[in-house]
């Protein structure tokens, strides 16, 4: 974690993306299957049965215009005022926060779809052949392809039309048989934004807030990875919000959980965020309380932005704090949960939406009390409830026993970087307790091949229970 990179730093930046966007767009090979010849190869097929009975994965070939191209306009997407380029580099990590940095870059969430990809493409259970796989991955941008239509003032009445052009391909014209097979039961992708912006009711005119891809009739049997879901969605799954902690080895891994371990804490509770004004709310309530007891509580402001890209200004305060307030924003959950269980603070929620209920197959649901304490907001907002006092009255080894609690799960919420070393493949990190979840989910909701409906599907099943 180091200081914001200069201006030359970020032009040299995006000379090297742009160099890194023109030799990606002029390969196919991001946005094909595994290479026909590289399966079960090598005398090694009777290992990778075995191995991968259950767990084969078919990544479907899709036309550039649904993933690689859409990165083109990565200088001048509708939301942003800055250039995005830079933040492609390192396959969607993005650059380094310097570069002497071993593991912490600047990562943008916008960019999990295309670093997802990447990271599946080494996965050692791949197959070319669709009849073959448990589970169907579409590299389909979905959050990319959707910038047009949530900020660009001229496609708002065209909300609907999200992801049309992607129903039509995979039922109509590309090998329809292998959507059909399932009817898309055993279909997955990532969609790097809440669900919440996928889901407009098309029906409702003027169209409100999000784009309506998952009320396409097609997509209602797939899984979407989600960085938050709906309450009882069928469709959904919420899976880590990407950190900008990547690391490479076991080594590096380690190194950084002793430090978090070690870390002396002086301060009580952190809150790292923005927000907060209007009417009562919880982010208001947390702000005045921080602001009469600085000697407890500090906040690290993040409006507009303003942590997006710098580890640095909320990492530190996470490591000198105990407890991490996790109040809802626009959405109940939040990046910074995760980064706080990264810096071994105790995360703090006051919606049982903001985790409890999202996270199933990285923190286990029922078990979310040795980790993490819950506060009810409506308490602290009209009920006079002071954070301070509860966090105050839990005594110093109930603290150190959730804290190494915390520590235990942050493996798990991690994305390592692309091309680990061995060591560190053996530890699961975010996606490939996603990947887990994903053929776990798809094989108790698919029907059999031949039959007419699908398996009853029990949520509670799909999650973790460690």
């Amino acid at each position: 974690m180091e200081n914001q990179p200069s201006s030359s730093f970020v032009a040299a930046f995006t000379l090297l993306t742009w160099f890194f966007l023109t030799i990606l767009l002029a390969s196919p090979a991001i946005a094909r299957s595994i290479p026909k010849n590289t399966e079960l190869g090598n005398g090694n097929e009777k290992k990778a049965a075995v191995e991968c009975e259950g767990r084969w994965i078919h990544i479907r070939e899709l036309p550039a215009r649904f993933n690689t191209e859409l990165l083109q306009g990565c200088n001048s997407f509708p939301i942003f005022t800055d250039d995005f380029c830079p933040f492609l580099a390192n396959h969607g990590l993005g650059p380094r926060t310097h570069n002497r940095s071993l593991s912490w870059y600047r990562t943008d969430s916008h960019y999990l779809e295309p670093f997802f990809h990447h990271r599946l493409l080494e996965y050692p259970c791949l197959t070319a052949n669709p009849a073959r796989a448990d589970a169907v991955f579409l590299p389909y941008y979905a959050s990319l392809d959707a910038l047009p239509y949530l900020y660009s003032p001229d496609f708002y009445n065209d909300s609907a039309q999200h992801g049309l052009n992607l129903q039509r391909f995979l039922v109509n014209e590309n090998n329809p048989q292998i959507w059909a097979r399932r009817s898309g039961h055993d279909h997955f992708l990532v969609m790097a934004r809440p669900a919440w912006d996928f889901s407009q009711d098309p029906d409702i005119y003027p169209p409100s807030w999000g784009t309506s891809i998952l009320h396409l009739p097609a997509f209602l049997n797939l899984t979407a990875l989600t960085f938050e879901s709906r309450p009882d969605s069928w469709q959904e799954h919420a899976i880590p919000h990407p950190t900008s902690f990547h690391p490479a080895s076991l080594d590096r891994l380690e190194s950084w959980l002793d430090r978090a371990r070690r870390s002396r804490r002086p301060k009580l509770m952190l809150f790292a965020g923005g927000g907060g004004g209007g009417g009562p709310n919880i982010r208001g309530s947390i702000r005045a309380e921080c602001e009469n007891r600085t000697d407890l509580c500090e906040v690290v402001d993040c409006s507009d932005g303003a942590c997006s890209h710098d580890p640095i200004r909320y990492m530190l305060p996470m490591l000198r704090s105990r407890f991490c307030l996790q109040p809802p924003g626009d959405t109940p959950a939040r990046r910074s949960t995760f980064d706080a269980i990264l810096a071994g603070c105790i995360p703090v929620f006051f919606e049982e939406l903001s985790a409890r209920r999202q996270y199933g197959w990285h923190l286990p649901p029922d078990k979310y009390e040795t980790f993490s304490l819950f506060i009810p907001k409506e308490d602290v907002v009209y009920g006079g409830v002071h954070v301070t006092d509860v966090l105050e009255a839990i005594n110093d080894e109930k603290v150190r026993r959730m804290r190494r609690r915390v520590l235990e799960l942050a493996p798990g919420v991690m994305y390592r970087r692309h091309g680990s070393s061995a060591g560190l493949r053996a530890r699961k990190d975010a996606f490939d307790l996603a990947i887990d979840g994903v053929l776990r989910r798809i094989k108790l909701r698919s029907r059999p091949v031949g039959l007419a409906e699908p398996l009853l599907f029990d949520e509670e099943k799909d999650d973790v229970d460690s």
